[in-house]
């Protein structure tokens, strides 16, 4: 499932990342690739606050919408 729809303060394990090259890169600069585990804090209208690696990120809809969790 997109992470947008995941639910609140659970860890969870990225298993795709459905991105052009670029932004797959952008993402394993902070720390977002397959096999890594995140935890969202809050999801409004597509829009992603999560916890991953310790660090807290805000992500928008059009890249919420390109990682999938399970």
């Amino acid at each position: 499932m997109p992470i947008y729809l995941a639910p609140i303060n659970r860890e969870l394990t990225v298993i795709r990342i459905a991105a052009d090259a670029k932004t797959k890169q952008h993402l394993e600069n902070l720390g977002i690739l397959p096999k890594s585990k995140l935890t969202v804090l809050s999801s409004v209208n597509g829009t992603v606050i999560c916890v991953c690696k310790g660090i807290r990120l805000a992500l928008d809809s059009k890249i919420a919408r390109s990682i999938f969790i399970g």
